[in-house]
């Protein structure tokens, strides 16, 4: 053990203090971390001295963050004067503090290598956002950050007032009438998501949101042109389990979606003046409705549980394979014991139990299950009830069952143990494994 990993500096009083010394000690065991080789050529040996100067730097700033957390999300903020979502967060964070989060270097070093070879840097993000969401004030000032419009979705807005439709690539969105349709269309990986998806479900939910001639949502796989899908609609598969084996997933991916777009279909986007608080705050919300065709699996099965009207057909099924895939299924732990007790929530989760739409369970999550090939018909249905009642008292309405069961807050304190759980999760070698034994993933090819 080096004479760094046995000398963690204490946290004081004196902030710029602090920032000085952790700065200086996370330099030096990174130094001497670049002195060991390559994760996948250290030996035995090697590979335990940098875990320790890994776990040493990990300490370090658990102890800094515990004492200056405030101090150093104002600093970022400008006394929380500026609202700057989580990418931009950490990418301030690594230029103003060294040390407290990787760096851009670090970070393309690691990105360019397999998950199994990586040390995990990203962690260390992880344990700065989850201080940052434990705090209850830094830590809502961050999800208003979210919930506001992705900054490239004003690119893309005039073009969909216009003409109504955007092909996004991994997503398309289209006006029907008073609907916005947001279809998945990431058709080789069967609608599975990754980090080409995640910014482009956000622009394409808020383009949904933004457009006033849109009245309500739906979410829906786009129909498939080729292989055995063929002509046939998929809801959606979850994350991309190839790339995140590969490594090209990044651990930042789960917070921007989580935080992003999931919580906007079940919040709305909020006005930066604001605060998207459900009882003295606002949010520009609007219905969503599910169109669960074939699957919906571990992600897609999230999907349903922030939309408001679910839509099933006869022979889809819902999973949350988290047992499988070895992570967290986003804030499903928090969300699906509503729908179905604790008891089968824990068995989905944990033991990978299969919900058929078309049973007793299945019907707790869906609302309306359909006949196989009848599900624009069943859309439309709904969309013209909406359009006869008026959506105004929707609103006021999906606000009152959010006070009532998950407050923005209550949201925020669970963000901040999945960031930290999701972080360690994403690293873990038990990640690897699963995905080797229940995917094969070391056969198949990323994109």
């Amino acid at each position: 053990m080096s004479h760094a990993t046995k000398s963690v500096p204490a946290a004081t009083a004196d902030f710029q203090s602090d920032c000085r010394t952790f700065a200086d000690y996370w330099r030096v065991l990174a130094q001497e971390l670049d002195k060991l080789p390559a994760r996948a050529d250290r030996d035995a040996s090697q590979q335990e001295q940098a875990v320790q100067l890994l776990d040493a730097g990990r300490a370090a700033r658990e102890r800094f963050l515990g004492r200056h957390l405030p101090a150093v999300y104002d600093a970022l903020t400008r006394d929380k004067s500026v609202l700057l979502r989580l990418e931009d967060l950490v990418g301030a964070a690594a230029v103003q503090f060294p040390g407290l989060v990787p760096g851009a270097d670090v970070l393309a070093r690691e990105n360019a290598l397999h998950q199994s070879k990586k040390d995990g840097h990203e962690i260390d993000q992880g344990i700065f956002l989850s201080h940052v969401l434990a705090n209850r004030e830094c830590g809502l000032h961050l999800c208003h950050a979210m919930l506001l419009p992705n900054p490239r979705s004003f690119e893309y807005l005039e073009e969909f007032k216009r003409t109504g439709r955007v092909d996004l690539g991994t997503v398309v969105v289209e006006r029907k009438g008073t609907a916005g349709f947001v279809y998945l269309n990431n058709e080789r990986f069967l609608n599975a998501e990754d980090d080409s998806t995640v910014d482009m479900q956000e622009i394409a939910v808020d383009l949904c949101m933004l457009d006033p001639q849109v009245q309500a949502g739906v979410l829906r796989g786009a129909e498939f042109t080729s292989g055995k899908y063929q002509g046939r609609r998929v809801y959606c598969t979850g994350i991309n389990l190839t790339n995140l084996y590969y490594g090209r997933i990044s651990y930042l991916w789960y917070l921007k979606r989580e935080m992003g777009f999931m919580n906007k279909i079940f919040r709305g986007i909020a006005a930066p003046d604001r605060s998207p608080d459900e009882v003295l705050g606002h949010t520009h919300e609007k219905v969503w409705i599910s169109a669960i065709e074939s699957f919906a699996i571990g992600g897609g099965c999230q999907y349903v549980l922030v939309t408001d009207v679910n839509l099933a057909e006869k022979t889809a099924y819902l999973t949350l394979p988290a047992k499988k895939e070895g992570i967290v299924p986003g804030a499903a732990n928090m969300r699906l014991p509503r729908y179905v007790g604790d008891r089968i929530a824990r068995q989905a989760i944990m033991m990978s139990r299969k919900i058929e739409c078309d049973s007793d369970v299945g019907r707790m999550i869906c609302d309306t299950i359909v006949e196989d090939g009848q599900m624009t018909q069943a859309i439309d249905e709904v969309i013209d009830g909406l359009n006869r009642s008026g959506v105004v008292s929707a609103g006021s309405n999906r606000r009152a069952f959010r006070v009532a069961h998950e407050p923005l807050d209550l949201f925020r304190n669970y963000m901040g143990m999945y960031a930290r759980e999701q972080a360690f999760c994403h690293f873990s070698p038990a990640l690897i494994s699963n995905l080797e034994r229940f995917w094969d993933a070391n056969n198949r090819k990323p994109d």
